[in-house]
């Protein structure tokens, strides 16, 4: 079976090869195998909702015919911001994995904190912080690059 981590990072580096923020996400299915992988895309589609977090959900709800992921888990590489949160309550994702922090663009535990507001019906199972030092790297990598 694929590591889903794996399959986030290498996503991740494909988005940033493309010129895109360095963001990856793999969503695994209730069997633990690696249903769909996705990395940034909102400058190659011209689409500022294209994250990589709901790019991956959409293709694994098409896989298995189902508007909700009950019983998958999803793996980004950067602490989903709050449209992303919204999208993974809907989605009913069971457990978000996420590797960086965001103060200042996330929306689980910085900025909004979407899945503690009593809007929120959903509630994933929340682990932040997971390889956080391998997903901040990118990050500054990145962002260093077109900085100069």
């Amino acid at each position: 079976m694929a590591d889903p981590w794996l399959s986030a990072f290498e996503a991740a580096e494909a988005a940033a090869a493309r010129g895109e923020v360095p963001v990856g996400a793999a969503i695994v299915g209730p069997d633990g195998r690696v249903l769909a992988t996705a990395g940034n895309r909102t400058e190659e589609l011209h689409d500022a909702s294209a994250h990589a977090e709901l790019l991956a959900m959409r293709e694994a709800a098409a896989k298995l015919g189902s508007p909700r992921l009950d019983g998958c888990d999803l793996y980004v590489t950067l602490e989903p911001c709050t449209m992303c949160a919204g999208a993974i309550s809907l989605f009913r994702i069971r457990r978000l994995y996420y590797s960086a922090y965001d103060p200042k663009g996330g929306g689980v535990d910085h900025g909004a904190r979407f899945f503690t507001r009593p809007t929120c019906h959903h509630r994933p199972e929340v682990y932040g912080g997971i390889r956080e030092s391998e997903g901040a790297e990118l990050l500054t990598r990145f962002f260093g690059e077109r900085r100069g």
